[in-house]
Order: structure tokens, then sequence, then C-alpha cells
């Protein structure tokens, strides 16, 4: 496993038509051509680490899963992780405006807590608010990322209900090689990144950092342009010994400030974002190996126009042992973590312990093959959960794999829900239970030659959602309670080919989350969303653009204050000018669409991009 864990209608027709489209070259393609395709078929259905904690390809996961590579990367260069997220497969993104502002990322819908970030392993999130601040991670310091949908709470323990997003940092390998890229554009915004990769005698380093500046735009209406600003340092090293043994390190540190809107004044924040960790890898037999992890997140944050600081810190270790079994595989480990808090605010309680131990089988019995997982989790502040997960796959043919899967899973209460203070507005509710899910999910995918596609039906349930509710019946002091359920429904379609110099990916997403006691459009939410990505190499030049379409969304509970739907159109040009050079231009909401996912924030418009690169 490569992480610090085991190693419009017109268009919408082009989108469904993808998949035939795929077959048809499949079945007329010569013999000649079956080497041609192999690195195709490698994109295609890509091995997936994230789903089962061991490498399976897509179709062998027995999840919905999309997987963002380098390739993807390089094209789309986002200037914010979530622009490469946003209307995936069941992904949906709000934001507070864009360069830094705050996000939220829905995965099937469910609540952005209910979304854990790894990188490389290591959880990252604030302990306080419960959803990790995505708007402050640069893309330019990951080389791939892996969503899975659905609930891995018998994995990853607390708040993997909705999936699991993991980023993956790049490994060194072969001849030292240098990298820098210096680019500007709209906003006054100026990026720059360098970095070092090689690999030399068991021993794979890569040392990166990156800037960028930017003055941002008038977020709010008539309040002024709000700046950002970020600095990240990467570095990761790891040496594999003469016997087997592996060790190595990683460190990712980001830190910056970002400017905003305080109810008509100017505010701005500090932060800091940081994983660190440490990995021994030992074979013990030829059929035994064992790895532990030790690592450290911290999100730290500090507002000065609300005279707030809450930083917070997670510390991990994890022991993971896996088993083979000749087709089959076990997985058996434990894990223990403490979150603290240190704020300028006086929380009751500012430290929790977890103890987890957790199980996983992988069997195969071609062409039936079966997943099965068990988690049991023992915390200290709000008691003992017990998650699973079945799936069981089917090869109906050398192309379809069809799946079915049940899993539960459950979103922990935060600091906040737990132990605010009261501050005249809000208390929290040390009594709170943690939410709890169970889902069902049907999917078939089909894998081509030249193409994909993957379908699948899913329904979630959750009980004892945590709401805010009004203690004192006078909109004075709320506070938080197990008060609320929700139901929510989806369809999801993914299709993809790689043909004729072509590079072409769809998403088609209908969601359904009803909170059960209004009968309400969880807030926040679209129900339909649409994503097609196109390129083209031709010789030395690539061309390419994205489309992403969304229908209407509600900002409240209510669902009395609607936000429209909008069609965003991305363009996009690179050109490799000499031999280790290049540039890129993104022409980015090239209409210059007026759209808001979040009440009162506007999102970017049209924008223009140009930057320079020099190494692979």
């Amino acid at each position: 496993m490569m992480t610090l864990f085991p190693r419009r209608q017109g268009l919408v027709a082009l989108c469904i038509g993808v998949a035939p489209f795929a077959s048809a070259a499949s079945d007329t393609a010569s013999s000649e051509a079956v080497s041609d395709t192999a690195a195709s078929q490698q994109v295609l259905n890509p091995m997936v680490v994230t789903a089962t904690l061991a490498p399976r390809t897509a179709d062998q996961s027995l999840a919905s899963v999309t997987v963002i590579d380098e390739a993807d990367l390089r094209r789309q260069d986002p200037k914010d992780i979530t622009d490469i997220l946003r209307a995936q497969p069941g992904v949906d993104v709000s934001s507070s405006g864009g360069f830094g502002k705050n996000t939220s990322v829905y995965l099937r819908g469910t609540g952005s807590e209910s979304t854990p970030l790894l990188i490389d392993g290591i959880r990252l999130r604030s302990a306080t608010a419960g959803s990790p601040s995505w708007q402050f991670l640069d893309p330019r310091m990951f080389e791939r990322v892996e969503v899975v949908r659905g609930p891995r709470g018998s994995l990853y323990g607390a708040d993997a209900v909705g999936g699991v997003v993991q980023l993956f940092t790049p490994e060194g390998e072969g001849e030292p090689t240098p990298s820098i890229s210096l680019g500007g554009g709209s906003f006054d915004t100026r990026r720059a990144t360098a970095s070092l990769s090689g690999a030399e005698s068991g021993t794979r380093y890569y040392v990166s950092t990156s800037r960028l500046e930017s003055d941002g735009y008038e977020i709010v209406d008539g309040e002024g342009d709000k700046g950002y600003d970020n600095t990240t340092g990467l570095v990761r090293l790891s040496h594999t010994f003469a016997g087997g043994a592996e060790l190595g390190v990683l460190g990712l540190r980001g830190r910056g400030n970002t400017e905003f809107d305080a109810y008509g004044s100017p505010g701005e924040t500090d932060y800091v974002q940081q994983v660190a960790g440490i990995y021994a890898e030992l074979p013990i037999t030829e059929a035994w190996s064992s790895r532990l992890t030790l690592s450290e997140a911290r999100d730290e944050q500090e507002t000065p126009v609300y005279s707030s600081v809450f930083d917070t810190q997670t510390r991990t270790a994890r022991l993971e042992n896996t088993l083979a079994l000749g087709r089959h595989e076990l997985v058996a480990g434990a894990e223990y973590s403490r979150d603290e808090v240190d704020s300028s605010t006086a929380f009751d309680e500012d430290s929790r312990d977890n103890t987890a131990v957790f199980t996983q089988a992988l069997m195969d019995f071609s062409p039936l093959t079966v997943q099965a997982s068990l988690r049991h989790d023992d915390n200290q502040a709000y008691g003992e959960e017990t998650t699973g997960s079945l799936g069981l796959g089917y090869a109906l043919d050398e192309i379809h794999t069809l799946r079915a899967s049940y899993g539960t899973a459950f979103r922990a209460p935060t600091f906040n829900d737990l132990y605010y203070p009261d501050d005249g507005f809000y208390e929290g509710n040390p009594d709170l239970d943690a939410e709890t899910s169970e889902t069902y999910e049907l999917g078939i995918r089909g894998q081509f030659g030249l193409g994909f596609w993957d379908l699948a039906v899913y329904q979630s349930d959750i009980d004892d959602m945590i709401t805010t509710v009004d203690t004192d019946g006078d909109g004075s002091v709320d506070t938080s309670d197990n008060v609320s359920r929700a139901r929510i429904r989806g369809v999801e379609l993914a299709t993809g080919a790689d043909v004729n110099d072509w590079t072409l990916r769809a998403a088609l997403t209908y969601t359904d989350p009803e909170n059960r006691a209004t009968g309400k459009r969880l807030a926040r939410r679209a129900s339909r969303s649409l994503r097609f990505d196109a390129d083209r190499a031709l010789g030395d030049w690539t061309l390419g653009g994205s489309v992403i379409a969304q229908n209407h969304r509600y900002d409240d509970a209510d669902n009395e204050e609607r936000l429209g739907g909008f069609a965003t159109l991305a363009l996009r040009a690179g050109w490799h000018f000499a031999p280790r050079w290049s540039t890129r231009l993104t022409l980015e909401n090239l209409l210059d669409k007026h759209y808001q996912t979040v009440e009162g924030y506007n999102s970017p418009g049209r924008a223009a991009f140009l930057s320079v690169r020099f190494g692979e």
C-alpha cells in the first residue's frame, strides 16, 4: 500500500453515450491493439487502496470509487482541492467563496462531518468543528485522489458514513529530478512550486514547497476583495532494507492567512494544517506482514476579530497485520487515538481517547468474491460503537461485475457538540449519542479495453441525527440533541474512455437527502449534478474542457432560502514547447456565471491563469 497505512442536452447525450462507444471499440479492437491499450486499462481500472486497506483494482474493490490521477491533476491544474472533487460521482461542495474560504464536502448527501479526509493514511480534521479545512490544502502537493463512496466505519472508525477521501503525496523514483513551476492570473493571483525527487539504493525521497498569494475578489457584495495566501512544505522519505523491512516518514505543513467578511466588518484567520507520521513495516513470514504507524495531525486557527483560537491535535498509533492465505487475505489490527483541544473557549473537556480493534476478510471464490469487516470503538466521550460491512461481488463475465453491499457507520459528536460552554447563544450537550447509519447498495461495473462504466443505487438510513434545537423555547439559547432521522437515496453513473488521443470522463448523480422529521431536503445539497471532462492530445499540445452543472439547493433546513442551479464551463490548453519545459493556460467559469452555494457568498467569476513549468 502506497500510504503510511498498508501500501447541456447535447452534452448529456454525449456523456451517456461514452459507455456503449467504449464497448463497441473493445469489440472491434484487433489483437495488435491490445498492448497499445494496456496503459489505458490501468488508468481506467486503477488500483485502489482506500476501499479495502489493500491494493485492489476498481472492479475488485466491490465499492463505488473514483480515482483522480496525476495526469488529471496536471491537466486541470486546480487552485483548490475541491475544484477537482466538485460534481464527481456522489460528491457535492458548498463554499463561502473561493480562495481559502469555508468549504464543505458532502459525500452521498451526508454532512461534511461525515466525510473523513486522509493524507497518506493520516486523518486530518478539526476536532471542534468535526470537518476538515478543505480550503487550505494545496492540490500541487498531491499526485492522486481516491474517493470511496459508501460507509467505511468498519475500517476507519468514526464519521466514515458517506465515504472517505484520501489524498496521496508523491513517492520519489529514478534519478534525482528537480521541478519548478511559476504562474499567475486573475484576482492578482501568484503561484510558485519547487520540488526534488528521486531514489537510490532502496531509499526514495520527495521534497516540495509551494506558495500561493491572491488578492481575491468581492465575495460579499459591497464588502471589497478578500485575499488569501498559503505556504506549504512537504517531505516524504522511505527506505527498504535487504530483508524487505521498510521504514518511512512524512511531514506536510501548510500555513497562511485568509480574509473574510465578519458581518460587515473585515476579518481574517491565520491557520496551520499539518500532518506528520512515521511507519515501520516488517515481513514476519512470506505470508504475514505487520505495520506500525505513529502519526499526528493538527488544525490550528486564530481569528482576532472574534478573539478566538481553536487549535486541535490528534495523535494516533495504529498496528495492522496482513495475512495472505492463498487467494484470500485477512487483515487484523488495533488503533489508539487521542484528541486534544487548546482554545480561547473554555470547553468543559479538552481531550478524549479512542481505542479500537478491527478485522477484515477478503475472500476470492472466483467468480464470487466476499468482503467482510468488523470494528469496535470505545470512546471516552460518547461510549462504544460497533460497525460492520459485508460486500458480495460476482463476475458475470470477463467484462461485467455485479456487486451488493451492506454497511453500518457512525458520526461522532464533536467537542463543540458536547462541551461548548454557554455563551448566551449556544451550549454543548455532554449527553449526546453518536449518529448511526446503515446503507444498502447495489452496483454493476463494465470494464472494457478502452473504457468503463459504473452504475450504483443506494439507500442510507441515519438515526439519532445531531441537530441544533431551541432549549428554552424563546430562541435565545440553542443546544445539540439526537432528535432527527434522515433517509438518503441516490443513483450514480460514472463512465469514461481513453481512445484516439481522447480522454473522456462523465458523471451523473441523483441524490435525495431527506430529513425524515420534516420531509425537507438537507441544507446546501443539490439533488442532481453532471460533470463532463474531455481532453485531447495533439502532438506537443493538449486541449480540454470541463462542464459542471447542478440544480438548485436550499441554504436552510426549512427549505425557504433557495439558491439557483448553475452550469459552468472551463477550458484549458497545455504546450510542451521544449524538452522538460511546458506551459499551461486555464480559463475558468468562461461564461462568467453568477452563482452561490452558500447564501450571500459569491463564487468566483470568469478567471484566467497561466503557468510555466520545468521538470517531468
